[in-house]
């Protein structure tokens, strides 16, 4: 399976809880990280883009770490927030990574996020172009919809239950991204970008991806 993730946390956010499941299934995982979330904090004075961007690849290892996931992990560098402009590159690398594989997970090409819409376009390609199926997972959706939303593809939702123990190695894996649920200083442009309240929507016992 190749999972794809604009960048290192929505895949767990996502699709973390599934992951353990398949990961215990022995089910062999190829990860792509198409940014390095360098860009999470654009006013913050308190980290560069660089250190950013090695902290997140930290924090996802981390985490695959508590899932499981002993997944094969690709880092395609582009830049974050600009990955509409490289999509027929996107496109072309999801092409190849698909090679061997039966299933590819992908953001939400209607997330309302520039970098998930760009991935999940790229990979709804990739999967045409190889003739696999491609499974979307909301992120930012949980943020703006609301239950029964008509902009959302009901018809084409499925919820995957998930055992309690996958609950727990999913936000054991949360934690891990402490870049992004807890502030990295007390100046301004340094807030969480997932503070409880929206983490919250991450913890369920289930998750839920377009098919």
């Amino acid at each position: 399976m190749l999972v794809v993730a604009a960048h290192p946390d929505d895949e767990v956010l996502g699709f973390g809880g599934t992951l353990a499941v398949l990961a215990a299934a022995r089910i062999r995982l190829r990860l792509v990280s198409v940014t390095d979330g360098e860009a999470s904090h654009p006013r913050s004075a308190t980290a560069t883009a660089r250190h950013l961007a090695a902290v997140r690849t930290r924090e996802l290892h981390h985490a695959l770490g508590r899932l499981g996931a002993d997944a094969q992990h690709v880092t395609l560098g582009l830049p974050d927030g600009r990955v509409d402009h490289h999509e027929r590159d996107l496109t072309h690398s999801l092409t190849e990574l698909l090679d061997t594989c039966d299933l590819c997970v992908a953001p939400f090409h209607c997330d309302l996020h520039p970098d998930h819409e760009a991935a999940g376009r790229a990979a709804l390609a990739a999967g045409t172009a190889r003739g696999v199926p491609v499974w979307e997972y909301p992120v930012w959706a949980w943020h703006w919809a609301a239950p029964g939303d008509p902009r959302l593809p009901w018809h084409r939702a499925a919820r995957i239950p998930l055992p309690p123990s996958a609950v727990a190695r999913k936000n054991e894996a949360l934690e891990c991204f402490r870049s992004q649920i807890r502030p990295l200083g007390e100046d301004p442009g340094d807030e969480a970008i997932l503070p409880p309240a929206e983490l919250d929507h991450f913890r369920r016992d289930f998750e839920v991806v377009w098919q």
